[in-house]
């Protein structure tokens, strides 16, 4: 039997003294110290954050040496480490639980011993603390990193998804302008409208939904950078947090600015609890749109069969010929995870005290997995369930022929009392809502034809929303 290769390790020393490293890791002592202390999930904080980190510490040494702080060659050196770590090219030398302590401090500082490991190769000696963390603090470095990554999230992943999602139910609602349906309140059958209205409302939620993110995010640009320790700026050149806020808009192609106020970009996450809250707006109204898919796909025979979600895959394990509506369910799992999320991000921001909150990673890590899930479901939900839905029309005109509701629209001139028998008498007999009312209102045909036909019931259609922003 083979043995497994016995790992090998370094010395590393730091200020509370040395301890061993693994011989491969780009990792030091401080980094150490936290995957020793913090074995709790076994998840890292993640990619978008450890991304934000890297812009964070290149445009530091582009600033630094604009200051004549840094030699320009050691701060080219650690640009381009930063840079790789920014574009995932170390990301397994960031092992650090997402649960360590509440600054965020050991992924600073993880950072920084990685960044100047690389550096160093290329130079001289670089420090991690007095060269890469130069004019910085993990109270200042690892809010903006939360506050960068997120906002990076949201332009690059959660917009775009969400404006196709929106664009996508557009489309289909203008191909099915035409079509009539029962609407319902409670559950139960109410007055008609079309499918484009029906779906119209959809594409109104995410259109809201995307001007409240989209107002959030001019909050969340404002980046404490430069406020260090606890907001004053100590040991930072005064310009340093409007040259880091203009380097990071130019690394990243999205705009930031410097926080007026450091002191509360470090005591408080106002901003990104904030952001949350817009996130669980969204996942309250996908899970309408979702759910409003499951019932209108019910059946096909028991339920409402209404459409035909696409057959993604068997639904039944012992049912054969059972099909589920996958997409929709994922989706709603999705939007029940990020509702835990915002109550965790809640708590969270709430837990400064002074001049620093204590709970970041846990923001970053819970607000970039609202984003990535929002995200990538929404995209599901336009391609897999939205884009190829079918309308069962002859479904859909039975249940509407027979809608005992449709006599609200007689109550201006029988009253309220007479077409609710009449309601009461179609629905007990299961007849057209037109014959019983023949019988019973003393309305001429044509009048009937006219006050009881559906299309006319639903109004004049509200325009579908056009696809632009």
């Amino acid at each position: 039997m083979a043995t497994a290769a016995r790992k090998t390790f370094r010395t590393e020393h730091d200020s509370m003294g040395e301890l061993q490293v693994p011989a491969d890791a780009l990792w030091g002592a401080q980094t150490q110290r936290a995957v020793d202390n913090f074995p709790i999930s076994g998840r890292p904080l993640p990619r978008g954050f450890i991304r934000a980190l890297g812009l964070i510490k290149a445009a530091a040494a582009e600033v630094n040496a604009g200051f004549g702080l840094l030699p320009q060659a050691q701060a080219a050196a650690i640009g381009k480490a930063a840079l790789a770590v920014a574009v995932g090219e170390h990301d397994a030398q960031f092992p650090i639980d997402v649960f360590q302590t509440g600054s965020g401090t050991s992924s600073n500082m993880n950072a920084n011993e990685v960044i100047a490991t690389l550096a160093s190769r290329a130079r001289s000696k670089v420090h991690p603390n007095d060269d890469v963390n130069l004019g910085q603090s993990s109270n200042d470095v690892i809010p903006t990193a939360i506050r960068v990554s997120a906002q990076l999230a949201a332009v690059e992943q959660l917009l775009p998804a969400l404006k196709h999602l929106r664009t996508t139910i557009e489309r289909r609602a203008r191909s099915l302008q035409r079509i009539t349906k029962t609407g319902r309140t409670h559950l139960m059958d109410a007055m008609p409208l079309t499918f484009a209205q029906e779906f119209g409302a959809w594409a109104a939620q995410l259109q809201s939904a995307q001007a409240r993110i989209e107002d959030s995010l001019k909050r969340l640009r404002r980046l404490p950078i430069g406020g260090t320790a606890i907001g004053t700026g100590i040991n930072a050149d005064p310009r340093f947090g409007k040259a880091m806020a203009k380097a990071l808009s130019s690394l990243s192609g999205t705009k930031f600015e410097s926080a007026d106020n450091k002191f509360e970009g470090l005591a408080t996450q106002d901003d990104a609890v904030e952001l949350s809250g817009q996130l669980n707006a969204l996942a309250v109204a996908l899970m309408k749109i979702g759910n409003d898919l499951r019932w209108m796909n019910s059946g096909p025979l028991a339920g409402l069969g209404e459409i035909e979600l696409p057959a993604l895959q068997p639904g039944s394990s012992i049912m054969p010929g059972k099909v589920n509506p996958v997409i929709p369910e994922a989706l709603c799992m999705v939007c029940a995870q990020v509702m835990g999320h915002h109550t965790a991000i809640t708590v969270a921001g709430a837990s400064g005290n002074f001049q620093l909150n204590v709970m970041l990673p846990l923001i970053a890590s819970n607000l970039l997995d609202s984003i990535g899930l929002l995200s990538n479901a929404m995209r599901l939900l336009a391609d897999k369930a939205i884009a190829g839905l079918k309308v069962r029309q002859d479904r859909v005109a039975a249940a509407l022929d027979r809608n005992p509701i449709l006599v609200t629209a007689l109550n201006p001139l029988i009253g309220y009392e007479k077409a609710a028998a009449i309601a009461k008498r179609a629905y007990a007999e299961r007849r057209p809502i037109l014959e019983v009312a023949r019988e019973m209102s003393g309305l001429p045909d044509n009048d009937l034809r006219r006050l009881l036909d559906p299309v006319a019931l639903t109004g004049e259609a509200s325009p579908v929303p056009g696809s632009g922003d």
